[in-house]
């Protein structure tokens, strides 16, 4: 017996099928065109832009204070002392200028270079896109002697704007409460917003920002906060990351200066680390993927201190040749430019694209770079030295990495013996499984997918790699499998008509044979201290697995809740307390409650059920928010140095979940 379907004929498309979308419609329609997306990031996106409205101010000359408040309820209170939002008529709009910037797109004093000459939100959407994915958001003015306010329900005007009273302060206070029919999530984080204005802070000196958490009081009824507060502009943000790090100079390169109406400030120092650190900022915004400032940088960088390793004739001692990666190697350094018209390659804002800049911080740089090493000898033979050991050990590595890739172009018959490889070949919908232990890897492999899933065990933990130098990382057996399981590679060949340096260390992934990496280990001390093992190699030399986010942690559940032939999964003790009370019915001593420390008591079927089976299981997806934060986290938990690490555990110690 066939079954027939019947066709429905095709909608007709006219002028009627033609929406237009009025006002802070297109907002709540498409938010994440605007805001990036719907989750935990866009959510924090909604304070960035209105601080970043109060940061133009301060910019501008008129702002020296910003207060941030996260209140009881979960809502945010943005207040400035700068010159405050327009109140007066708009002719064109017939409204307040207060209403028309906040409920019309592309409105706003960023378009009109007489009132703010650099802006870090260009497109005039901020604050209105805030308005529109508001439940509720109240904005007051505090000026000229009077206080003006006005509330939004959803981007809509409740009342016209009013006077509530008189002041003798100017400023704007804006408050709003996120649409939790539209976020994923609705609760906001602490440190991912004090690390952001910590940033701000450091990139705009002189600037007093204040956070409040009116959700977390101590015993004496105190709220949570923070003060950032910076004299020193980038010098002392580079001191700030490397906190945790041997520094081989006094103190650090500093320069501020202009070339060509660019505004440039420039901050760097030599470590004893093996990696370089280098962050960029362009009108305050991070720019991950570098751009034109960033090449200038580098580019004045070698040429200035190849210059004077050959007329110091150190170099031809030594007997080596240096390339501009080895001038890079335990450099830390922040990059801060101010554009008028910024050129960003994408709507990501991640790349500028300005060529003006790159000769502007070049020259800036140079001279700076010439008269430090002119006037520090001691410390500039030192640089030197760390510069001649980069070549010898990149020259180490790059032997040690084409022992670990010299089979991989054979072919699959030189993958790792240990890797239980998939079926499939499209690295889209390939995942490689990280496990700790061969005992629990024989489970996965006996509990995965084999169409899609690939296990490869791990044997004890692998090498910190944030205290090895390069080659002896490729000489650990467990990162030579994960590598080579990978399918990756390094090297990028010079091409000077884009002007792309040979780097021996660049991460290629053109042949990268997953797109989820997923770290799965014990839920014990042990498991996490491998799974931070990995991440940190991850985030030191595969970097871009994590920006393009292949790189997961599994979440298998910590107890199983039983009660005769019902059982429940539980992954947190919020979870285990239903669950009993769910099953006991009034006797929790019928109830039997298994503690999973490791993946080994879990059974094929039960680890397939709870962690590895796509449609039940909980991935959560490693990420970087602020690159800067993240290094000095890693370098201060992974590092040597005790005391800090030491000082970080004493202060989270009543975040931390023991299970003794």
């Amino acid at each position: 017996m066939s079954e027939i379907q019947e066709k429905k004929a095709p909608a007709a498309y006219s002028a009627d099928s033609i929406q237009v979308l009025e006002g802070l419609e297109a907002v709540r329609k498409r938010p994440a065109m605007y805001i990036g997306d719907i989750g935990i990031k866009g959510l924090h996106h909604l304070v960035w832009e209105v601080v970043d409205n109060s940061i133009d101010e301060a910019l501008a000359g008129y702002c020296d204070t910003i207060d941030v408040t996260i209140n009881e309820d979960n809502s945010i209170t943005v207040r400035d002392n700068g010159r405050g939002i327009p109140v007066d008529f708009h002719q064109k709009e017939g409204r307040s200028a207060l209403e028309v910037v906040m409920t019309v797109l592309h409105a706003g004093g960023k378009f009109d270079k007489d009132t703010y000459k650099v802006s870090g939100g260009l497109h005039g959407v901020g604050v209105s896109c805030v308005n529109a994915l508001s439940n509720l958001l109240r904005v007051t003015v505090y000026k000229n002697g009077h206080v003006y306010q006005q509330e939004y329900e959803r981007g809509a005007p409740l009342y016209p704007v009013k006077q509530i009273g008189d002041t003798d302060r100017n400023g704007t206070q804006v408050e709003f409460w996120p649409d939790d029919s539209i976020f994923t999530e609705t609760v906001y984080r602490y440190e991912t917003i004090a690390t952001r204005l910590r940033e701000l802070s450091y990139l705009n000196k002189g600037i007093r920002i204040n956070l409040l958490d009116l959700r977390e009081k101590d015993e004496n009824g105190v709220a949570r906060g923070e003060q950032f507060f910076s004299e020193g502009g980038l010098s002392e943000f580079v001191q700030y990351i490397d906190g945790e790090r041997n520094v081989l100079m006094t103190r650090p390169i500093h320069v501020v200066s202009e070339r060509g109406g660019t505004p440039v400030e420039v901050a760097l120092q030599y470590n004893d680390s093996y990696q370089e650190h280098i962050f960029s900022y362009v009108n305050n915004i991070n720019t991950i993927e570098g751009g034109t400032h960033v090449a200038g940088f580098r580019s004045a960088l070698t040429r200035t201190l190849k210059a004077y390793a050959d007329k110091s004739g150190m170099l031809a001692k030594a007997k080596v040749e240096v390339q501009g990666d080895d001038f890079r190697e335990g450099l830390t350094a922040v990059i801060s430019v101010k554009v008028a018209e910024p050129q960003f390659e994408g709507q990501t804002k991640t790349k500028l694209g300005n060529n003006e800049v790159s000769g502007a911080v070049n020259q800036v740089v140079g001279e700076i770079l010439n008269q430090y090493l002119e006037e520090n000898p001691k410390e500039a033979m030192v640089i030197v030295e760390k510069v001649i050991l980069a070549a010898k050990a990149r020259i180490a590595a790059r032997k040690a990495r084409e022992m670990v890739q010299r089979k991989t172009v054979l072919g699959s018959n030189s993958l790792p013996g240990k890797l239980a490889d998939c079926s499939e070949s499209d690295p889209a919908i390939c995942e490689l499984y990280l496990v700790e232990g061969d005992s629990a890897g024989g489970t996965a492999k006996q509990g995965r997918n084999r169409a899609f899933q690939a296990i490869l065990p791990l044997r004890g933990k692998i090498l910190n790699v944030e205290k090895a130098q390069e080659h002896h990382i490729y000489e650990n057996q467990e990162i030579r499998n994960m590598i080579t399981a990978l399918g990756v590679s390094f090297g990028v060949p010079a091409d000077p008509e884009n002007g792309i340096e040979k780097d021996d260390k660049a991460l290629n992934i053109s042949k990268l044979r997953y797109h989820k990496v997923i770290i799965m280990t014990d839920a014990d001390v042990d498991g996490s201290h491998i799974r931070t093992l990995i991440l940190t190699f991850f985030f030191r030399y595969m970097r871009e697995l994590v920006d393009k986010g292949y790189i997961y942690i599994a979440l298998p559940p910590l107890y199983l809740v039983k009660k005769g032939k019902e059982e429940r999964y539980c992954w947190t003790e919020v979870e285990r307390q239903a669950a009993v009370e769910e099953l006991a019915k009034g006797r929790p001593e019928s109830v039997n409650v298994q503690r999973y420390k490791g993946l080994g008591e879990m059974n094929a079927e039960q680890l397939w059920t709870t962690t590895m089976q796509p449609e039940t299981r909980s991935l959560k997806q490693v990420t970087v928010e602020s690159a800067a934060e993240a290094d000095h986290l890693f370098s201060m938990l992974m590092g040597d140095e005790v005391a800090p690490r030491r000082d970080f555990i004493e202060k989270n110690a009543k975040y931390a979940k023991l299970d003794v």
